[in-house]
């Protein structure tokens, strides 16, 4: 039971964090939009780590993403995009490049097309390339920041 409490603490925070995080950047016009740099895509390195982050991630993804007046199709498949990313990060785990690279392909092959049709923003190569820029940025840059933190301090989170 304590290990059960301890996973859904943890998912929880996680999906805190990714909101709080999300909308730090939506305050700075970073959130949304062709060029997308959410901070809290950088957590999207934790299922390395933390299994449980998969469903951290993808509830903090629907909630921010609902919360930030997305529209349906964004809420859905934005957070389906990030549910898979998360998904692969943890496949990836042994492979830390790969697992990396998930979320950022997840965003950058599935987000051009909510943009399309959700918010009339064209061309879907053009959006891709600016997607995948800001996930580069954001899982690429700031989540292998994370990445080697937590690495360091997986002691004091119990990261096993």
């Amino acid at each position: 039971m304590k290990t059960k409490t301890l996973y859904l603490t943890r998912a929880a925070i996680i999906a805190a964090l990714y909101v709080v995080l999300t909308y730090a950047a939506n305050l700075l016009g970073l959130a949304s939009g062709s060029i997308q740099v959410r901070f809290s895509e950088a957590l999207t390195i934790l299922p390395i780590f933390f299994p449980e982050a998969i469903g951290g991630l993808t509830a903090g993804c629907l909630l921010a993403n609902f919360l930030t007046g997305a529209t349906a199709l964004d809420i859905v498949f934005g957070t389906l995009a990030t549910l898979i990313g998360a998904a692969g990060t943890w496949g990836f785990r042994k492979i830390v490049p790969l697992a990396i690279a998930c979320p950022i392909a997840a965003n950058a092959l599935i987000v051009p097309f909510v943009l399309a049709y959700s918010y009339n923003v064209h061309p879907i190569w053009l959006s891709m390339l600016t997607v995948g820029a800001g996930e580069v940025i954001s899982c690429g840059v700031l989540g292998t920041a994370l990445y080697f933190w937590v690495k360091k301090n997986k002691r004091i989170l119990k990261a096993e």
